[in-house]
């Protein structure tokens, strides 16, 4: 999302290109003919599954069929490869914010470019909830120093939306109960609610405080709440087997799934994490990978 594409991605691709990979792009496994599951183990000795894991938890609740509400992927592919396109030049692609009252439902990274995309749009107003407290502004005694220090501040995307509208766009302890849409079917808005977390027989549970509900205007909802794994119908075509959270079962360190010669890696295999992970993951699956075909490797 945040790298340059054509001064530092591109010139990455074309090294490796230039070393003897062959890219294939537009490429679906399972959904296109010429490449199912069954022929890329047929054609090749050894493969290694980098799908990441991009399956977004969706918000199932009234209204939720309203056109105007989208995955935040969805969004964040749609402006990165009309800008790739485009070269950049300033225009803005079909899905977007430009002039619209948009809401964010999420934080994290994903949160973030939502926020900061939005606002590069024209966005009318961007409005970002949580339904999580907000975080104090100084270590908790039970986060001591090396943990990554759980504390408030604002990423990009909020500082830049603080900057033009004057405060931080986050709302903390918020949940969504409904959509509102028009005789057409069109978005107009949300009704939502501030929550308490209650224990509930040693499980926390979001219980709404009385009197809370409002509407807010919205033309634009973008989903960010986080990911359930790796799309799944890569998954059923090679009948991987799975953990607990749909990811693809493959040990780190080994990185071997249940079938011989298949690896799998990344946030496909881990969950949803960040680029030095996916590094990390990708050596050392070219390792094992390198090992199985060879039956030595001299890759670190």
């Amino acid at each position: 999302m945040k790298l340059d594409k054509e001064e530092v991605v591109q010139r990455r691709v074309d090294l490796m290109a230039a070393e003897g990979i062959t890219f294939k792009t537009k490429v679906n496994i399972g959904q296109d003919s010429e490449w199912t599951a069954e022929k890329l183990r047929k054609d090749f000795d050894a493969i290694v599954l980098c799908c990441g894991a991009t399956l977004g938890r969706d918000l199932v609740t009234e209204g939720r069929d309203a056109k105007g509400i989208y995955l935040a992927m969805e969004f964040l592919t749609a402006n990165t490869s009309y800008q790739l396109d485009h070269h950049f030049d300033g225009t803005i692609p079909a899905l977007n914010a430009k002039g619209k009252d948009v809401v964010v439902i999420g934080g994290g990274d994903t949160g973030t470019d939502c926020v900061g995309t939005s606002l590069r749009h024209g966005c009318k107003s961007v409005i970002q909830l949580e339904i999580m407290p907000m975080p104090p502004m100084e270590r908790a005694a039970n986060n001591p120093w090396p943990e990554w220090p759980k504390v408030y501040k604002m990423d990009y995307g909020q500082e830049e939306a603080a900057a033009l509208q004057g405060a931080d766009p986050r709302q903390y302890l918020v949940n969504t109960k409904r959509f509102l849409k028009d005789e057409v079917g069109n978005l107009t808005g949300l009704e939502i609610c501030n929550i308490e977390w209650v224990n509930d027989n040693g499980r926390f549970s979001p219980k709404e405080v009385e009197g809370s509900a409002r509407v807010i205007p919205a033309q634009l909802v973008l989903l960010a709440m986080g990911f359930m794994g790796p799309e799944q119908e890569v998954v059923k075509q090679f009948e991987l087997e799975t953990d607990a959270r749909s990811n693809v079962k493959a040990d780190h360190g080994k990185f071997t799934t249940n079938l011989p010669g298949v690896f799998a890696a990344g946030d496909m295999r881990r969950g949803q994490s960040l680029v030095v992970w996916a590094i990390n993951e990708g050596r050392g699956a070219a390792r094992e990978c390198d090992k199985y075909l060879m039956g030595v490797t001299n890759l670190p």
